[in-house]
């Protein structure tokens, strides 16, 4: 996905963190960097790059579009019921955070799943 098809999304990253060396936080902050309409999603952060971090997807106060998880594929698996619920129709599963379940979660409920890619890499 080139960044120009990401720039009018509204995007949530799942799995935000505030250690830099982790993935979530990097992927957070390049997406950020690259002027793109993001928000952070982790229940245990408040503010990370100056920015509120939210403790659910059901809290950002916009309709997302994209959903980028960063987490455990279990929890993956949690996010793709939430995302059902919540209407959104993409998600980008980090390479570590999808599992087969989760993929074939995604695709049952009419979600386009995007998974064995960067975002950082693929963007």
């Amino acid at each position: 996905m080139e960044t120009k098809e990401l720039k009018n999304k509204i995007i949530a990253v799942v799995g935000v963190s505030r250690d830099e060396k982790k993935y979530g936080f990097k992927v957070f902050k390049d997406l950020i960097g690259k002027g793109l309409n993001v928000y952070g999603v982790n229940p245990q952060a408040d503010f990370i790059l100056g920015r509120k971090i939210y403790n659910r997807l059901s809290e950002i106060p916009e309709k997302i579009d994209l959903v980028i998880t960063v987490v455990p594929p279990k929890v993956t698996e949690e996010i793709v019921g939430q995302c059902r619920q919540l209407g959104v129709k993409e998600i980008w599963m980090q390479p570590g955070s999808e599992s087969e379940r989760a993929v074939e979660m995604g695709k049952e409920f009419g979600i386009r799943v995007i998974s064995n890619a960067c975002i950082m890499v693929n963007s």
